[in-house]
């Protein structure tokens, strides 16, 4: 054998001998891992069978209190004087626990027997539950239980309440797998009360339109959580941090002015209804009550209106069937946001002759007039190529400054805007809030920039129509709020819904001030204005308007909406109280009335009346004008039907929940000024000087028994017999 064959022969014999240790080696280490095994094995099999139920206890109890979010409560919200209009009140989901039910024989039936007697469920249906769900641990049973329908459940489970039924299901120690998960509902107390203003917030806690939106981070708190974890011990320690509650919102609305608001103007809907179209009273119709030396809102009311509760009913609108077809065409998002819409901050409109103390204060106060002026009113006035004509188409004759303001004439206001000019006229209407956002606390107020004209866009023909409030568009709370500067003397305030806001301890943690944006004009422009719309009430077309024994100022209003001569009008009127020195504005806008004759300022003032025939003395306001038999007959029947109010249960919906004296009335056109408005026109000449003028043509026609118009027998067109204005006309030609 040679050398080479004896080396390879003895590396193999080597290779040989490390492969059986390598072998043996890992060999012993196999065994002493199943070793390792079989002995954990039977360490477990022991654990579990001498302590498994109480360590199986534990990481339950574990699992179900790891982390439990503990629900805030949304801050509540409540009228000036305390009364509660939103809260939210604590209710529970009740919770199914199959897999502890399960978990021993003699838990099934104790658990069935507890929950059909004391929670009212279906013994057949919950054991279907836990038979097609063995192994969940968490079925929703039912939602927003309140406390009151668990408090005996809860007293038999815990040994407080004795169940004398002798049976061995009768057993409230082992009742399992049935627990209670709390949370906040929304509740409004009053149900549609303000609900434009208030708004409503849903389960996820986020507020829609009103107060809720826009005060949603302030109502809303910060969630708690218990932790639950295993000591050293093995026993169950728990970790709670707290929920932090939302703050309370104290609002400037009263519920008791609020209420006499809604009522009146739910009475004249409902007494207007289908009386010349289908439907409701009015397409809209909005009431703003108003601190003149504050800003303060002590109501803000709007119809139609809905339930807070129930924000998604519509069945006081719609049909079964409209409803069904609205949801068949995707189009119930739409009818909701259109009930939900704030009408008094989200609507725009032309506001008519409301704007005219508007223009008479601008010349006023930027000299452009003295107060002692007096114009010719021939019943129209050439601007630009068009005539357009005054609410009077027979003409008012010579007119003052003041008598242009109490009978609306347009011709007057138009004269003043010429000599007050384009650039003067568009800064005032900056300077009393037009074309832009008051900045009320509340969600949905509509941006009116560019439905005001500029010094740019304005021509002579827009500054005609614009002095009497025709052809620009402002909402309800622009205009209250600057009609406020001219009775207070000239501080435009901001308006406010809200004056404190407090801690969920009842702490103070801000208080809102009345803050004064700007001056619009002097005390001596304000004392002209207050004397003209005083007169307006007295001895001009606002005469309806005043409450029995008070005396009031104020300005009514027609406007012709688009597309004119469609005979469709907003009517309105702007009034305070008191007459020699105004606390309290008032601003009422129906948007189109279901009459023929819609230019009617009537509609409007009636409602006024309405409401300060019981809001000034709920005020404590003196009565200071002597009373008519016709008043003191009001008076009597307004007492005799609030005592009903308070003291019938009736239904909400009972048409006699609504009392008070009689709404609008008929007969006559208030306010009879309309027109349109045209592209570029030259000034009109007139000098504003006047002749002499005749007992008025419309006089002398006769008077139509059936609606108790003048009767112009040439046209054929009615007539306001006291005013002159043609029902129905537009004034632009």
């Amino acid at each position: 054998m040679s050398k080479e064959d004896r080396s390879t022969r003895k590396a193999k014999s080597n290779s040989n001998r490390t492969t059986r240790k390598t072998q043996k080696k890992l060999a012993v280490l196999f065994f002493m891992v199943l070793l390792a095994f079989v002995l954990l094995s039977v360490r477990l099999i022991l654990i579990v069978r001498d302590n498994g139920e109480k360590y199986k206890k534990q990481v339950l109890s574990q699992q179900k209190y790891d982390s439990i979010t503990i629900p805030f409560k949304r801050g509540d919200i409540t009228d000036r004087n305390g009364v509660l209009l939103a809260t939210s009140n604590k209710v529970y989901n009740i919770i199914l626990d199959p897999k502890v039910i399960l978990d021993k024989e003699d838990y099934l039936e104790p658990t069935l027997y507890a929950m059909s007697k004391y929670l009212g469920f279906n013994e057949s249906e919950i054991r279907s539950v836990i038979a097609d769900n063995p192994s969940s641990s968490y079925i929703i049973l039912k939602k927003n239980v309140p406390y009151s329908e668990l408090q005996n459940f809860v007293a038999y489970c815990d040994g407080s309440l004795e169940d004398p039924t002798e049976s061995d299901n009768n057993a409230p120690d082992k009742v399992k797998g049935v627990w209670f998960e709390d949370k906040y509902i929304r509740y409004y107390p009053n149900g549609s009360l303000a609900a434009d203003a208030i708004g409503f917030a849903g389960a996820d806690n986020n507020g829609t339109g009103g107060l809720e939106e826009y005060y949603n981070e302030t109502l809303n708190g910060t969630n708690g959580r218990e932790y639950g974890y295993l000591n050293d011990d093995s026993n169950l320690e728990r970790t709670t941090i707290a929920a932090k509650d939302g703050e309370t919102l104290v609002s400037t609305i009263d519920a008791n002015i609020q209420s006499i608001c809604e009522k009146y103007i739910l009475k004249f809907n409902q007494e207007n209804a289908n009386v010349y179209r289908e439907g409701a009273g009015s397409n809209n119709t909005g009431v703003i009550i108003m601190e003149v030396k504050t800003g303060n809102v002590l109501a803000m009311a709007s119809y139609p209106t809905f339930d807070l509760n129930n924000p998604r009913d519509l069945s006081a609108y719609y049909t079964e069937e409209e409803l069904a077809k609205m949801e068949e065409e995707n189009t119930l998002t739409q009818a909701y946001n259109t009930l939900w819409r704030n009408f008094c901050i989200s609507d725009t409109y032309e506001p008519g002759s409301v704007a005219k103390p508007f223009t008479v204060a601008a010349g006023l106060e930027s000299g452009a007039i003295t107060g002692d002026e007096v114009y010719n009113c021939t019943g129209s006035l050439e601007i630009g190529g068009h005539k357009i004509k005054c609410h009077n188409r027979y003409g008012d004759g010579l007119v003052s400054v003041q008598r242009s303001v109490e009978i609306s004439c347009n011709v007057g206001l138009m004269y003043i805007a010429q000599a007050i000019g384009i650039d003067r006229f568009t800064d005032y209407q900056r300077r009393f809030g037009f074309g832009l956002r008051t900045g009320v606390d509340l969600a949905g107020e509509s941006r009116t920039d560019s439905l005001v004209y500029t010094a740019d866009t304005m021509g002579p023909t827009e500054l005609a129509t614009c002095s009497f409030g025709q052809g620009f568009n402002v909402t309800m709370i622009q205009t209250i709020t600057g009609f406020c500067s001219m009775l207070n003397g000239g501080y435009l305030y901001e308006p406010h819904m809200v004056s404190k806001i407090l801690s969920s301890d009842g702490s103070v943690v801000e208080t809102i001030q009345p803050r004064v944006l700007k001056q619009t004009v002097s005390q001596s422009t304000c004392d002209k204005i207050i004397q003209y719309c005083n007169g307006v009430v007295t001895d001009g077309t606002g005469k309806t308007a005043r409450p029995a024994g008070y005396a009031i100022g104020g300005k009514t209003g027609t406007a012709e909406t688009l597309p004119r001569g469609n005979k469709e009008y907003v009517v309105s009127f702007m009034g305070y109280a008191p007459a020699d020195d105004p606390e309290i504005a008032i601003y009422c806008v129906v948007d189109r009335p279901n009459a023929q004759h819609q230019d009617d300022a009537k509609f409007a003032t009636g409602i006024v009346h309405n409401i300060l025939t019981e809001v000034l003395p709920y005020l404590h306001y003196p009565m200071t004008e002597e009373l008519s038999e016709k008043e003191i007959a009001e008076l009597e029947q307004l007492q005799i039907d609030l005592q009903t109010e308070y003291t019938q249960v009736v239904s909400e919906n009972d048409p006699e929940t609504v009392s008070g004296n009689e709404g609008a009335e008929d007969g006559s056109a208030g306010d009879g000024e309309t027109t349109t408005t045209a592209e570029g026109a030259d000034t009109a000449s007139g000098d504003g000087t006047a002749a002499e003028s005749s007992e008025p043509v419309w006089k002398s026609f006769e008077i139509d028994p059936e609606t108790g118009y003048a009767i112009d027998p040439n046209t054929g067109d009615l007539v306001d017999p006291e005013t002159g204005a043609v029902v129905g006309g537009s004034s632009f030609e």
